[in-house]
């Protein structure tokens, strides 16, 4: 199952396909905040884990739905509006981000996700208390190395294709070169 670092790669690749930005500067704030909502509909682990202290208790409920990414991509959309350190995106990216989670759960995994909740709710069957799941995010994400390594060549790929690989003396540069 994707871990943090799968569903940030998977994120940055969905906002890299889909957002057109330009200019050889950084992104830190930009990724940062993609990185939050790829892996937003993993609150429910958190909230599992204060609750009960079952981080699955909850997981692949609500959370992993087509309108909590609809309701998270408005709300993060919006955010930009309230605190001008967050990146503008538009709702639709915003919506995309968020449901990458989701749509890398139901294609990487075996367990179901609630897509259509609330006419459906799955729950995740595992009991993981905050040991195991400190150690499931930070030992066990070899899968998570595997999807880093693949969206990180087709984000170059798309760049090749795109013609917008910045070389600034530093080497690689994660941003568009302007071309005139």
């Amino acid at each position: 199952m994707p871990l943090p670092l799968g569903h940030t790669a998977i994120g940055w690749a969905a906002f890299e396909s889909a957002h057109k930005a330009g200019g050889c500067r950084s992104r830190i704030a930009a990724f940062v905040y993609v990185a939050v909502l790829a892996n937003l509909p993993d609150l429910d682990i958190l909230f599992g884990l204060i609750v009960n202290g079952n981080g699955s208790s909850f997981h692949r409920g609500p959370t992993h739905s087509l309108l909590f990414a609809l309701l998270a991509g408005y709300l993060a959309s919006q955010a930009s509006r309230m605190w001008h350190r967050i990146p503008q995106l538009g709702f639709g990216l915003c919506v995309l981000l968020v449901f990458s989670h989701v749509a890398a759960d139901m294609l990487l995994t075996a367990s179901p996700v609630s897509l259509l909740w609330p006419f459906e709710i799955h729950w995740a069957a595992d009991r993981s208390g905050w040991g195991g799941v400190i150690r499931l995010a930070l030992l066990q994400s070899v899968q998570d190395f595997v999807i880093a390594a693949v969206m990180m060549v087709y984000l170059f790929g798309l760049r090749l294709f795109r013609r917008d690989v910045c070389l600034d003396g530093g080497g690689f540069a994660l941003a568009r070169k302007r071309t005139k």
